[in-house]
């Protein structure tokens, strides 16, 4: 990959599971990691998180979680600027000024302002807007906000969150054209196909919402049990089984490696293996990847104050590069 800027962050909203570390940890590391000449910015957006948590502890508590596993699972923090978006409050500055060049017809078109709305046509009595703070309505913004403030150049996102580096593009249009500048870069996307494909224990996507995840660090033996309630077909061990259809192949999967993935689907076509065969190869699969990772995530956990001083020394490169961005911001609008 050539040198570019890279940008991408993740929302605090509950325990990393599996899921997460598939569809989004995992390829963001690997992306960034393709990177090492260009500038990478990676951001734990706490604020997106208000939008749907009420609790600072919860807040404060999974912030640090998904701190502490990307760490543990290796992040490089002399190549990526690493921070938490509050830690960063020219991107809440930014936000208001690309609110004044925002118009409001875009933001009814986002895609979760549009699905809340149309939800609420579908309950009796209650208006188009139950349910929608602002927060939500204006995320887009913020989104921007986030992306912009450091002329994020690619930005990784799965095939439903295309839209949000397409309005960032949007927004950095409007405001380049009223200021008659070319002030703001405007980003791309890079679509991660994978994000959508990671399954949950009941066959459904793997998300919090649904109480089907499989927690990244558990417990070992919880893990199993959990593993061990994946609905399956009922199919003998010497049949035949299709793969594509099956959540604990698509799990392993969305995991292994090339090699040992079609190790396992010659086995499902095959026939000659049972379900509990399968579950068992997937619960060792996990227990190999995450052990190491797993003991220095807990590391990082029990010393809150270490942490927060790594993620100090990280964001300092993002805080200056965003000081300077609203520097130059603000002599294009007068303030």
């Amino acid at each position: 990959m050539a040198s570019k800027s890279i940008l991408t962050g993740i929302k605090p909203t509950g325990q990393v599971h599996i899921g997460n570390y598939a569809g989004m940890i995992r390829p963001t590391l690997d992306i960034m990691a393709s990177n090492p000449d260009g500038e990478n910015f990676l951001f734990v957006a706490n604020y997106h998180a208000l939008n749907s948590i009420g609790n600072a502890e919860e807040v404060r508590q999974f912030t640090h979680e998904i701190a502490a596993c990307f760490l543990a699972l290796g992040l490089d923090l002399s190549h990526t600027n690493f921070y938490r978006q509050s830690d960063v409050p020219e991107v809440f500055e930014l936000t208001q000024v690309l609110s004044s060049v925002t118009p409001k017809g875009l933001m009814n078109r986002a895609h979760a302002y549009k699905a809340a709305v149309d939800a609420n046509a579908e309950k009796p009595n209650a208006q188009p807007d139950d349910g929608v703070n602002m927060g939500l309505y204006t995320y887009p913004i913020l989104m921007s906000a986030d992306i912009l403030l450091f002329d994020g150049g690619i930005v990784p996102v799965g095939k439903d969150q295309i839209q949000h580096v397409e309005f960032a593009r949007d927004i950095a249009g409007y405001f380049n054209r009223r200021y008659d500048t070319e002030f703001f870069t405007l980003p791309e996307h890079s679509v991660q196909e994978n994000l959508e494909a990671i399954v949950g224990l009941d066959g459904r996507k793997m998300s919090k919402s649904y109480g089907n995840t499989i927690p990244l660090f558990g417990d070992p033996k919880k893990r199993r049990k959990a593993i061990n309630k994946i609905v399956t077909d009922s199919r003998e061990p010497h049949e035949p089984k299709d793969p594509d259809t099956n959540t604990v192949y698509q799990l392993y999967a969305a995991l292994a490696e090339p090699a040992e993935v079609a190790h396992l689907r010659a086995r499902f076509e095959e026939g000659g293996m049972g379900y509990g065969d399968a579950k068992r190869i997937l619960a060792d699969k996990l227990d190999e990847m995450f052990e190491g990772p797993k003991a220095r995530f807990e590391e990082y956990m029990a010393d809150r104050g270490e942490l927060e001083a790594m993620m100090a020394k990280a964001s300092k490169g993002a805080k200056e590069k965003a000081a300077a961005k609203i520097e130059a911001m603000r002599g294009i609008v007068g303030t």
